[in-house]
């Protein structure tokens, strides 16, 4: 499966505008909303209370945050929370993950800050323990460096696949060994350094684990100006994608798909910013339909 999303703003502000954008990309057919996890902004939303709310809004597209920063939400809890969504509509979720990034805000909100070294072995640890906490089974004791359960019952409901937003070496080799999916950072593309020195460490992990690197995919925050007309260069001096005309768009993402393996695209307006109705509207209209065609050719 090929996905295809939307990133929507968390800010408080903009609540109205939010609740167009997910029932508006709901009726296009897209796949995926997303959201960031800044909860210790007092102007934003927190991430999981907005998802709930999209998702109860909606019918078909499930959501993402994008990516659960994890060191303010406890293995434990934030499986409660992703298998209980995953209940309530229909297994529409995926669980992003990160290690965390912003320490001196995360140890604002009382959460102890950990060297990199310790966050990536929590992160390790706790996608470990969330995927142990769904599906039923036996009570789960796990006694983690980090992460501590006791005789914890599963929820019955699955944990969804998990993505995770990894930029580090130790980060990357744990996307390998553990997680499904994989978002490049700082909106880095199949054609980008990024990308080429990254997925090889991500692949030898998943071999080394005994896993096929080919499960784990790599879907991308992209993002891009939609115009009207077709642009003499869709991409800048450095090699970023600057967007283009819808068939301009088209032609791009199937060749991601087709000759690099992406496996989904989540768009953003220039410089990361919240699409309008309008970008929005022929994203999924226009240019999501299209590839879905030429990728199934």
């Amino acid at each position: 499966m090929t996905y295809f999303g939307t990133g929507v703003s968390t800010a408080v502000a903009a609540v109205p505008d939010t609740l167009k954008l997910a029932a508006l990309a709901d009726r296009a057919g897209l796949d995926l909303l997303t959201v960031s996890d800044h909860p210790y902004y007092a102007d934003r939303l927190d991430a999981y209370a907005e998802l709930g709310v999209l998702l109860g809004r909606t019918e078909r597209i499930s959501g993402l945050v994008s990516v659960t920063n994890l060191p303010t939400r406890p293995a434990s809890m934030l499986a409660r929370t992703v298998t209980s969504l995953s209940a309530l509509t229909g297994g529409r979720i995926v669980l992003g993950m990160g290690a965390g990034g912003l320490w001196d805000d995360i140890a604002r909100l009382g959460f102890p800050k950990l060297t990199p070294a310790e966050a990536v072995r929590a992160f390790e640890e706790g996608i470990r323990l969330v995927k142990l906490l769904g599906g039923g089974g036996e009570p789960v004791t796990f006694d983690g460096e980090f992460h501590r359960v006791t005789n914890l019952e599963p929820a019955l409901e699955k944990v969804p696949p998990v993505w995770t937003g990894s930029v580090g070496p130790k980060s990357l080799a744990v996307t390998g060994r553990v997680a499904d999916g994989w978002m490049p950072g700082r909106a880095a593309d199949w054609l980008s350094e990024r990308y080429r020195t990254s997925r090889p460490v991500i692949d030898k992990a998943a071999v080394d684990a005994g896993r096929d690197p080919a499960e784990i995919a790599t879907v991308y925050n992209f993002p891009g100006r939609i115009t009207a007309e077709p642009v003499r260069a869709t991409r800048s001096e450095d090699g970023r994608w600057i967007g283009g005309s819808p068939g301009q768009w088209v032609e791009e993402l199937t060749g991601a798909v087709l000759e690099h393996g992406a496996a989904g695209f989540v768009l953003f307006g220039p410089g990361g910013t919240t699409p309008g109705e309008d970008a929005t509207a022929r994203w999924a209209e226009e240019i999501v339909p299209a590839v879905r065609e030429a990728v199934a050719k």
